[in-house]
């Protein structure tokens, strides 16, 4: 191990002596400042380049693509506002957009779940190495997986309604995803139990800072439970918080596909369909329209950016405040 790591330093340092030659040569009446801030730059110079081609140049072709009738071919005639004029007037968007933002309130109670949760494993309760063990399961399980697993307990003779008919709630016994309503619980509840082994772990990361004397301090001047968790773990872990509701916000307006395909498929119509699940399905289709679907995935996009500037303003006058 150790002979790897002396391998892997000499490399490094052989290149900067390399980089360093080079622009010593390229600039030799440059300062010492330059000569540094010039190794810098050409240092990550290549990883920059590659995630432009990879990043970058997706979005800007995704862009462009959305002012075409691009069928993924040959055609891409230039049609200006079209799909996006189609979007907002013809199609269902703002049933999925409504949609897309009930999923998103399942942010704040994995958030909130997470963060309880967090704040047990890290005060070591009883039972806690075998809740730290298993919290984590269900983001190791595949999405299609769960998602079945969901279907078949919530069915009309699942093992939700078996147990409400047993208990003599058989009115509440119903076709839990053949309604609206419900179809979009079912699929908050998910979402939520899915995500908080996720929030857990993150938070305790955040809470890793946090010197245990200050609640050892806490907990000989009283402070309970919620008191520790409210006035020493939230405010301490601010920066934390952000970075885990920026991404769960991120992975429930992108990522839930498989999700929704495997427990309601959409539907009943268009009850479930969140945009990125319109997106896939508009993709795939056999007669896809591409510049239709590009149009789509630039509003998900817009809608992300200023969500999560928001988000960031936000949290940036909180901190001010504090």
């Amino acid at each position: 191990m150790n002979c790897i790591d002396m391998g892997d330093s000499s490399v490094l340092h052989y290149g900067n002596l390399i980089l360093q030659r080079f622009i010593m040569r390229a600039y030799p009446g440059a300062s010492l400042r330059r000569h540094t801030v010039m190794q810098g730059i050409l240092s990550v110079l290549p990883v920059m380049l590659v995630l432009i081609f990879i990043r970058f140049y997706p979005i800007v072709m995704a862009i462009y693509r959305s002012f075409t009738n691009w069928n993924g071919l040959y055609r891409s005639d230039w049609i200006g506002l079209a799909n996006y004029i189609e979007i907002f007037t013809n199609s269902p968007f703002w049933k999925l957009l409504r949609n897309s933002f009930v999923l998103l309130t399942t942010v704040p109670l994995q958030l909130i779940l997470g963060i309880f949760v967090a704040v047990l494993l890290y005060e070591e309760v009883k039972g806690w190495r075998f809740f730290r063990a298993i919290i984590y399961l269900p983001q190791i399980v595949s999405a299609v997986t769960i998602g079945y697993l969901f279907r078949v307990a919530f069915g009309l003779d699942g093992p939700v309604n078996l147990v409400l008919r047993r208990i003599g709630m058989q009115f509440m016994a119903i076709e839990w995803l053949g309604n609206a309503a419900t179809a979009l619980g079912v699929l908050v509840f998910c979402l939520t139990w899915f995500s908080i082994g996720w929030q857990a772990i993150v938070i305790l990361g955040g809470m890793s800072k946090i010197s245990p004397e200050v609640f050892e301090a806490a907990k000989m001047d009283g402070a309970n439970y919620w008191q520790r968790t409210f006035y020493i773990v939230i405010p301490m872990i601010s920066r934390t918080i952000e970075y885990a509701v920026i991404m769960s916000m991120v992975w429930t307006l992108t990522s839930i596909f498989a999700f929704i395909y495997s427990i309601t498929a959409g539907g009943p119509g268009y009850e479930t369909t969140t945009l990125d699940y319109m997106i896939y399905t508009k993709f795939y289709q056999a007669s896809a329209h591409y510049g239709y679907t590009s149009a789509l995935a630039v509003i998900l996009l817009v809608i992300i950016l200023v969500i999560t500037l928001a988000e960031m303003r936000y949290t940036n006058k909180v901190s001010e405040w504090e």
